[in-house]
Order: C-alpha cells, then structure tokens, then sequence
C-alpha cells in the first residue's frame, strides 16, 4: 500500500515537472535581452532585462500603428474571455432550463441535436460564423469577437446534468407557493447553482482566454488584438537590428499565462464540487 502511495506521488510529480518546466524556462528566457536570446536560444538562469522587458511589453506603444501595448492587449483578452465565459453561462443556463423543466414535444432530441454540435470543431464552423458576423457589420467589434461562439453545447450538458439532479419536490413547492418559471429559476435554480457556475465560468473563460483563430480573422484593427494574437505580432514588427524580440514574446506569454491560473486558483475548489455535483 506505501510502495503505491509513493508511486502516485513520483507520477504525479513528473507530471508537475513536466508541465511547470516551459513556463518556469519562458520566465528565465524573458528576463534576457534579445541578442542572447538569439545567440544562445533558451535560457536556464536569470537575466538583468526583467523590469525593461516588461516595462516594454506592456507600456511601451507598437506595432504598425505605433498605439498598442501589452496593456491594450490585456483587457482586450479580459474582455474576450469574460465575454465568453457569461454569455456561454447565460445562454447554456436557459437552453438547459427550457429542456429540462418545459415539457415541450421532442425536448430529447433537441438536447441531443445541440449535444451533436460537440462533434463539429471550430474550423468547420469558422466560414459560415465568418460571413454573417461580416454580413452584419461586426467585423472589428467586440460584439463580432464574442457573440457568434458564445453557443456552448458543453455548458448546456452540464447544466442539464444539473438540473435533472435538483429534486422533484423544489419545484412542487415552489408552484403551491404561487412561483412561476422565472421566479423557480431566478430564486431556487440559480442560487443552487453557484457551483455549477464557477466550473462552467472557469472552462469557459480559460476557453475564451486562448482563442486565436477567431480573433485572427475578425480582428484586422491592432487596437482589438489580443494577448495571444500579440505573441505573433511582437515577433513581427517588434524587432531591433533584425534581430526577433523573443524576449519581449516571452514577456507576453508569461503576462497571457498569469489571468487564466489566477481564475483556477481561485475558483479551484468550486470547480471541483461543481464537476462532482453534475455527476450526483
């Protein structure tokens, strides 16, 4: 039994090892000015450029217009990933709730035709999402950035599982107390919810966070890039006697990774009890 103990804990911390090692090597190699970087690739130990490297990145205006920094970029991904992880909540909350408590004809297959969507990844989706959000007039918005994903098949599962487990009595009682749908969902669903909410919230911002081709095609406007479209960018016009500054995307990567983690830390033990919730 102790021989199993220790091995899960050698796995587990390979597995720490593995995962924290790029991170902790982007952090020493963003610390390095340019031309080290570029002479000697990855580095192992700290440089003297840690305060004017991430002075640069996040104060410093750039790239062809000369009028985005590291800051601009930051609430545009604050903005991207907040956006969606709301609205999937919002939207995947009331298609849940219609399925699960409106006893409408064909509510099965409904559910199961939104399911289906999982099986479609985002390329597939992308031309058609493409030219209605141009149609529209949403290319270069925030509107265009975040409404046409904000459908969340995966939401939706998760808050059905949800709901079929509240107990039959709740609702019984709230309609002998006079409550109508709204007032069920709004008084009873939602505060039992809050879990549920806070692993939903911290999948889907994380999701929302990271997005990259979306962004790329909609955004042709630099003061609508994001951190992650900007890790590119730097590398393209951000460069110094032709020499890339991979110190400065390294900067950037470290400041894209820090919002996502903070969120997981957080809500960790929220998300854990909202994922065993949906299973009860």
């Amino acid at each position: 039994m102790k021989k199993v103990h220790i091995t899960d804990h050698v796995i587990l911390l390979l597995g720490v090892f593995f995962m924290v090692t790029p991170v902790v090597l982007a952090f020493l190699t963003s610390t390095h000015d340019a031309i080290t970087i570029y002479k000697n690739g990855i580095q192992f130990v700290p440089g003297d450029k840690f305060l004017e490297n991430y002075e640069t990145v996040l104060f410093q205006a750039g790239g062809f217009t000369k009028k985005v920094n590291g800051l601009v970029m930051l609430k545009n991904s604050m903005i991207l990933g907040l956006g969606f992880a709301i609205g999937k909540i919002v939207i995947s909350m009331l298609a849940a709730y219609a399925i699960v408590y409106f006893r409408f004809p064909m509510a099965s297959l409904c559910f199961w035709l939104i399911f289906s969507t999982l099986l479609l990844p985002l390329e597939v989706q992308i031309l058609p999402s493409y030219e209605i959000v141009q149609s529209l007039g949403m290319v270069n918005t925030y509107s265009g950035l975040i409404v046409p994903l904000i459908a969340s098949a995966t939401g939706t599962f998760f808050f059905r599982q949800f709901f079929m487990s509240v107990p039959d009595e709740l609702l019984e009682a709230a309609r002998i107390d006079g409550a109508g749908p709204w007032k069920f969902f709004k008084d009873i669903l939602l505060p039992l919810s809050k879990t549920m909410i806070a692993a939903i919230f911290i999948i889907m911002f994380v999701y929302g966070w990271n997005q990259y081709l979306w962004p790329t095609l909609i955004t042709t406007d630099e003061s609508l890039f994001t951190l992650v479209r900007g890790i590119k960018q730097i590398l393209q016009v951000w460069v110094g006697a032709q020499i890339p500054a991979f110190n400065q995307a390294m900067a950037l990567t470290i400041l894209a990774i820090i919002p996502p983690v903070l969120v997981v830390v957080i809500f960790q033990s929220w998300f854990v009890k909202g994922l065993v919730e949906s299973d009860k």
